[in-house]
């Protein structure tokens, strides 16, 4: 039995892997992560995958469906995002009909919060795995290849007798020790000149995205994470083979991203992978999502097992908007952070999100002006998104805040992030242009562009990082990014 599982085409360099899936201002372009899981987990059973990103090769919706019909597969999955859903809709509906036969399912966060809305958006729509989906993906392939019955798998969504099917959720997967190396399947798929194509603007190029953990323990109102009030590991054992699989099998690479959403979430684990990594010799450099949380003993051990970089989301330090999303930290404790990392001598990335709950323009620029303060290597600040299924999506319904439901509106004609939630008192469009102003007051200060010039000439691995970044920022610099028949006066 064929499998295809398909990233499929969209604008250039679209990450829907993404939290907050865009083209991005600093060039940064996703793995396909969860579906190169699946794939490998589909493997170990002996089908015949075939993983595709269409983004990655710059396929246009021909191309794919050229390729499509070619393999001629039994099975094609399908990554979807929300602001790419009516194109991946669109997609699948044409492979549908090119290929005789074909079961067409669709995963991804949009279709597990909406499976009967996206159903019924394609009647070439035939299922939709939802949450978790390894399991259901290789459950649902097996049945497809013995004629068994669909209404027996956990977690799928499906047309069964001119209806919709809905049957009950899976349970999550708890030993994590089952998935493949993702590392392995992109090696086997893409090859190093794929890998290359991927790119990850505070990280050495080129780089693996891995993940050592599924879920996250918090429950940020606004993400819209899988998987989230939960948290599986793989164990520190496990994790490290990865590592040597990649030292040794893809020498090319620089760094490894470890994409879980909270990496040293549990200090026992994170130093045990830290002892592991010293005493089996890797020299390679890693990075990771992290919560201001992480204390000093922490920092120092990772950075001694070659830690590298910090992706951390301070979103604001304004205490009523950060219990208005349920952060769980405070000003002190991000300041605090900061000193730790750099006593620890790691890298920041900092993410701000402008437009939370609770924001006005007033508490917008003290964010901004905080950035300043922390000072982190890199920053992103964006506008809040509303995805489906999150909690902040219906806060905005609630209220009457969003612009439009059109998905494809949560983008710019450029594919960077828009924003549809326009209040009385802070419109979309001086959201984003307070967004825009940000990063340039941020960027733009002559202390932070000289500290630029001096670490690539203290640290040349590094130049090659800076430049690119930075000349994918800069390009969007002075463009407008939001479109004016979306500007909402209230």
């Amino acid at each position: 039995m064929k499998i295809l599982m398909l990233n499929p085409p969209f604008l250039p360099r679209f990450s829907r892997s993404s939290r907050s899936p865009a083209v991005t201002r600093g060039g940064t372009f996703y793995y396909p992560y969860y579906l190169a899981y699946a794939t490998g987990f589909l493997e170990k059973e002996e089908f015949d995958v075939k993983l595709i990103d269409a983004v990655a090769n710059g396929w246009s919706h021909e191309q794919t469906i050229e390729f499509a019909k070619n393999f001629d597969p039994d099975l094609v999955v399908i990554d979807t995002s929300t602001p790419s859903i009516f194109n991946d809709v669109e997609i699948a509906s044409k492979i549908k009909i090119a290929v005789e036969g074909v079961h067409m399912c669709l995963v991804g966060t949009h279709p597990t919060a909406l499976p009967e809305e996206t159903l019924k958006m394609s009647v070439n729509i035939d299922s939709i795995c939802r949450g978790e989906y390894d399991y259901t993906v290789l459950g649902l392939a097996k049945k497809i290849e013995s004629g068994g019955d669909l209404r027996t798998i956990d977690g799928l969504s499906f047309r069964f007798g001119g209806k919709i099917v809905h049957n009950k959720s899976r349970l999550l997967m708890q030993n994590l020790d089952e998935l493949p190396f993702v590392s392995e399947v992109y090696k086997k798929h893409f090859g190093i000149e794929g890998i290359k194509k991927y790119f990850y603007a505070s990280l050495m190029h080129p780089q693996v995205t891995i993940l050592t953990a599924r879920g996250c323990p918090f429950n940020c109102s606004f993400c819209p994470i899988p998987f989230k009030a939960s948290y599986r590991a793989r164990s520190p054992e496990n994790v490290v083979e990865e590592f040597e699989y990649i030292q040794s099998e893809l020498p090319e690479v620089k760094e490894v991203m470890l994409e879980d959403d909270t990496f040293p979430v549990s200090k026992e684990r994170t130093l045990k992978i830290c002892k592991l990594l010293k005493e089996r010799g890797i020299g390679l450099a890693w990075s990771c999502n992290a919560r201001v949380d992480t204390d000093f003993e922490t920092l120092r051990a990772m950075k001694e097992a070659n830690a590298r970089l910090l992706c951390i989301g301070f979103e604001t330090p304004v205490q009523e908007v950060l219990d208005n999303v349920h952060k769980r930290t405070n000003r002190e404790i991000q300041i605090e952070f900061m000193k730790n990392a750099r006593k620890a001598g790691i890298l920041v990335h900092g993410c701000f999100i402008l437009g939370l709950p609770g924001d006005t323009k007033e508490t917008i620029s003290e964010t901004i002006e905080f950035a300043k303060e922390l000072n982190p290597d890199t920053i992103q600040i964006y506008p809040m998104m509303v995805y489906p299924g999150t909690e902040a999506y219906e806060w905005a319904k609630k209220n009457n805040f969003l612009v439009t439901e059109d998905y494809s509106k949560w983008l710019t004609p450029d594919g960077l992030h828009n924003t549809v939630i326009s209040r009385p008192n802070l419109t979309n469009q001086e959201l984003v242009q307070m967004c825009d102003e940000g990063r340039k007051t941020f960027y733009l200060r002559p202390s932070y562009v000289f500290s630029k010039v001096k670490q690539m000439i203290t640290h040349p691995s590094e130049s090659k990082r800076i430049l690119k970044a930075g000349k994918v920022f800069f390009k969007f610099l002075v463009r407008k990014s939001i479109p004016e028949e979306f500007v909402v006066e209230h």
